[in-house]
């Protein structure tokens, strides 16, 4: 679902979280890819979560967004001061990798169609239930336009400021207030029609 992952960590837990990134970030900024590893397994699945959510779960798209995501952490580890936590870092960078790839898109509009997401409605799943009858949240996020569905994560999943919003996609804060709006409202409509 759209919730963030470290909410319900218990703080002493978290604090140990960070503690273990701390050793394994300054292994991996000498080089240790064994450190690297671990911190991977340790972020991936949060890392492709959001970027799963901003690109409206396109499997293979945010399967290589995140692996580009972590090959720019990897490059970038060195110059990490420690100034947030390494997953708070993280996570941003993976939040830019996909917000870069989505403003790349707008200028190649016709390579990709964001309405993709429903040629599998009507269809069996895996499990052998129809979609159609059982589309959920996710699926109604990733059917927003992009501009929309980006705001729409950003602010009410990833709890960012309108203003830092606008400034990560180029837009003015009354835009990114509408485009919010507009997600919400499309998201109320999608979802009561399979109520």
């Amino acid at each position: 679902m759209l919730t963030a992952v470290n909410d319900s960590m218990p703080d002493a837990a978290l604090a140990t979280e960070v503690d273990d990134d701390r050793a394994l970030v300054a292994a991996a900024a000498s080089g240790g890819v064994a450190a690297f590893e671990a911190l991977y397994r340790r972020h991936a699945s949060r890392v492709h979560g959001v970027i799963a959510r901003l690109v409206g779960y396109h499997g293979a798209r945010a399967e290589d967004l995140t692996q580009e995501a972590f090959v720019r952490a990897w490059q970038a580890l060195p110059n990490f001061r420690f100034e947030s936590a390494f997953g708070t870092w993280l996570h941003r960078l993976a939040v830019n990798t996909a917000l870069m790839e989505l403003r790349g898109r707008r200028s190649r509009p016709f390579e990709d169609n964001d309405e993709e997401v429903f040629d599998t409605l009507g269809s069996a799943d895996s499990a052998g239930h129809v979609t159609a009858l059982s589309m959920d949240l996710e699926r109604a996020v990733a059917s927003l336009p992009p501009r929309a569905r980006a705001v729409l994560v950003l602010y009410d999943v990833e709890g960012w400021k309108h203003e830092e919003i606008a400034v990560e996609l180029g837009m003015a804060v009354g835009s990114s207030k509408a485009q919010l709006h507009r997600a919400r409202s499309l998201l109320r409509s999608r979802l009561g029609e399979q109520a």
